[in-house]
């Protein structure tokens, strides 16, 4: 096979060097227009996942390596004049001037042709004269534009500015040094690549880096290749004099530069496939663009090899390492918008500020830093417990408003079309009680509509008859009865979104018989398929709002603990605040103000009838999903506007306000809407905020909470999956407290049955995320029972 690569990189040399291993018939030629040893940068970092999957492929490019690496374990976090060290992170780095000289010596040895300072030929001469094109021509890939048709690449650029550096200082551990100077906040990544130099990244929002004069300095830069901005290496040096203790900071072509992340629908073309930087790009704050390019270059090569043709080979390297790509690019996307939002942060105590650093790529979480360093989490539960008892973060106690919680685990609202003209029946009760007994703080019903015409299907609960307000105090009798829990009511109207079909028959279709009028801000219909609502005026609006009230005072009646208001997923309050469907050119529909108008009358109308002892809470679709519609900045806007009006708590979701939605799904998913609301909004008028949206493990949870992302965490289907899951999280954590009550006929089944023990504890198999890669690995803990 005739193999053309274009580009020397890490990823390049190392698949020519792995294809001609496991084929020495094979013919491969190299192209590198650059020289052999240019490399801008300094050091390249590894996992030790990483390094095992390099071993195995190749142990002498593995020993290598391994002669200069610089190994480490901790990472420091400087932050307000403290350092928090968390250990056993398994890293090891080495110049990239070094890697890339031992992969060109064993391209030689194995005989494949490197051409260094050569353009290669035009690509579509070497797909005509190979069986196959290699392209690793980096992130500005000029064969991955040459055809946007096929590859299809997206390119977004980041907030943040960044410039790569070199020292002379040797640092002990991988650095986060946060600084705030007299611009602003910057940052500071550090690690050793050598046994006498590191590099490090200092990174800072575009806004500090013009108010720092760094913008001004980098116009002024010499434009030739291989040169330096040294004003710009001066004034940091100053700026981190003390992390740098003195020592000297060099540049490498060293130039401020915007992160720019690429994807691409698709890597091949025919005979020519994209590989590392060409395809994908990751934020350098989560170390991955070399390690992603090499690991490419060892499943194509192994593809290759083992498919008949190069077609099939393609297609299977494609399939199999596009899911770890992705991965690592929604891990490394969470972890460049945390430090592009970092000033919303640094508030934080150091402790919180710390943990929420290591955990915010949502890779390593809660128990993963546990298990690699349990004296780090043992402190910062300490910390989080304040005076009292030192148990899981979701365990700790919180208050909403002036209602105390035992834990912080929601009962997330979810509509379970079980009614009868309104009325929750058995059903209700054994479905809301049974979670009640399951041991969440606090419980919701679903969606509680406030007239007939208000429901979403003809099973929906209602709250304005007096046999539906019966219904409802037999459920909350039971749950205070028979419970620790609390249980709340979620109030709503449809809106636009009524008259449809229950969801088993067709979520969101349209009742084929029987249907009732629909209404809305404006006669803008959900889809195609939906009605089109009538336009609602001032005097219905009027009627509403009463009947929200009366609903509200029912509930009042009935005994519910907490009110939530349902102005999010598209319903009549949400659609006011969306200008999607909000098209009103009256008091209520324009600017955002207008478009809130509606909702907060309705929210102060129930906030005068409900008791001033009980909280009164709002969910909010932050987002659209949307182009034109509701956005991150403006559900802050909207959170601080219900918080300022006397919201005790924000429940935020997003989305399902219209149709043509495209959300970015994924393991909590939404959670970065929430994140942002409590660290704008929620410390300003210390009011909770409630995380929800895919969050189904306990470990999740005690991450969103100890970082100080949200106060509590709804979570719905893993509910109608366990509805004891708040009490099996306790006893897989080991505790037993207040902050998990089990009911005391439950409670001789707390401890989890040893199915087939014999004497003694079976060890206990841990899945382990590394903070490298998707993939899992196992590690034996024998200390611990079957799991």
């Amino acid at each position: 096979m005739r193999v053309a690569v274009i580009g020397g990189g890490p990823g390049g040399l190392y698949f020519s060097a792995l294809l001609r291993q496991l084929g020495p018939e094979h013919e491969i030629t190299l192209w590198e227009r650059n020289s052999p040893d240019d490399a801008f940068g300094f050091g390249v970092v590894f996992s030790d996942e990483t390094l095992g999957g390099i071993e195995h492929a190749d142990v002498g490019i593995f020993q290598a390596m391994q002669r200069d690496f610089a190994r480490w374990d901790d990472i420091d976090v400087h932050h307000r004049g403290t350092v928090f060290t968390s250990g056993g992170h398994g890293f090891a780095a080495m110049s990239r001037k070094r890697l890339l000289r031992i992969l060109q010596d064993r391209c030689r040895e194995l005989g494949v042709a490197l051409h260094f300072r050569v353009e290669a030929p035009d690509v579509e001469e070497l797909a005509a004269d190979h069986d196959l094109v290699v392209v690793a021509d980096g992130v500005n890939s000029p064969v991955r534009d040459r055809y946007p048709e096929t590859f299809g690449p997206g390119v977004e650029t980041g907030r943040c500015k960044y410039i790569w550096l070199g020292t002379d200082l040797v640092f002990d551990a991988f650095k986060f040094v946060v600084q705030d100077t007299p611009y602003g906040i910057m940052q500071l990544h550090g690690y050793p690549y050598s046994r006498d130099a590191s590099t490090f990244i200092i990174e800072l929002h575009e806004d500090v880096w013009q108010r720092a004069g760094f913008a001004d300095f980098a116009a002024s830069a010499s434009t030739r290749p291989g040169d330096s901005d040294e004003k710009s290496i001066e004034l940091i040096r100053e700026l981190f004099a003390d992390a740098l203790a003195g020592h000297e900071v060099v540049g490498n072509n060293s130039k401020w530069l915007n992160f720019r992340t690429v994807r691409c629908e698709s890597w091949r073309r025919g005979n020519v496939v994209l590989l590392g930087d060409a395809a994908h790009t990751a934020h350098f704050s989560i170390g991955s663009g070399t390690k992603l390019a090499m690991e490419d270059a060892l499943a194509l090569a192994a593809c290759l090899h083992e498919q008949a043709t190069i077609h099939r080979a393609l297609e299977s390297y494609e399939t199999e390492r596009r899911p770890v790509v992705a991965s690592t690019q929604r891990a490394a996307q969470a972890s460049l918008e945390w430090f592009e939002n970092i000033g919303q942060y640094v508030h934080q105590e150091p402790e919180q500020f710390a943990f929420n650093l290591l955990t915010r790529s949502r890779r390593v979480t809660y128990d993963n830093l546990r298990l690699r360093d349990p004296e780090f989490v043992a402190g910062i539960d300490t910390w989080f417990a304040g005076q009292g008892e030192v148990r899981p973060p979701m365990f700790q106690p919180v208050r909403l408003g002036p209602l105390e919680l035992n834990n912080r685990v929601v009962v997330s609202p979810m509509d379970m079309y079980c009614a009868t003209d309104g009325v929750p029946g058995e059903f209700h009760l054994v479905h809301l009680g049974g979670k009640a007994l399951g041991g969440a703080g606090l419980v919701m019903t679903e969606m509680v509509c406030v007239s007939e015409q208000g429901r979403i299907t003809p099973g929906c609960a209602c709250l304005c008859t007096p046999e539906q307000e019966a219904g409802w105090r037999r459920v909350v009798d039971f749950v205070h009865g028979n419970s620790a829990a609390k249980i709340g009511i979620q109030l709503g109207h449809s809106g636009r979104k009524g008259s449809t079909k229950l969801m088993w028959e067709g979520m969101d279709d349209p009742l084929e018989e029987g249907n009732w009028e629909v209404v809305g801000p404006s006669p803008v219909p959900y889809s195609e398929r939906n009605q089109t609502p009538r336009e609602l005026t001032v005097a219905d609006l009027t009627e509403i709002k009463q009947q929200f009230v009366a609903a509200a005072q029912a509930a009042a009646r009935v005994g519910f603990d907490v009110l939530e208001l349902h102005c999010a997923h598209g319903y009549l309050l949400s659609s006011f605040i969306s200008p999607l469907a909000n098209h009103r050119t009256d008091d209520y529909g324009g600017s955002l103000a207008n478009r809130l108008r509606f909702p907060l009358e309705v929210f102060d109308a129930v906030r005068e009838v409900w008791p001033r002892d009980r909280p009164l809470t709002v969910r909010i679709s932050a987002t659209d999903w949307h182009e034109g519609g509701v956005d991150a900045d403006e559900a802050v806007r909207v959170a601080r506007a219900f918080a300022e009006h006397g919201a005790a708590g924000i429940d935020v979701s997003t989305g399902q306000v219209v149709k043509a939605e495209r959300p970015a799904f994924g393991r909590s998913y939404q959670t970065p809407f929430a994140d942002r609301i409590r660290n704008e909004v929620g410390r300003d008028y210390d009011i909770a905020v409630i995380a929800v949206g895919a969050i189904s493990s306990y470990d999740d949870v005690n991450s969103l909470i100890l970082a100080g992302r949200a106060d509590l965490c709804a979570v719905g289907r893993t509910h109608l999956y366990d509805p004891q899951w708040t009490l099996h999280a306790a006893v897989e954590q080991d505790y037993d407290g207040p902050g998990a009550v089990w009911p005391k006929p439950f409670r001789a089944g707390r401890r989890k049955p040893q199915l087939g023990r014999t004497d003694g504890p079976k060890p206990r198999l841990e899945l382990i995320r590394s903070g490298g890669s998707g993939t899992a690995h196992a590690r034996w803990n024998p200390s611990e029972g079957t799991k």
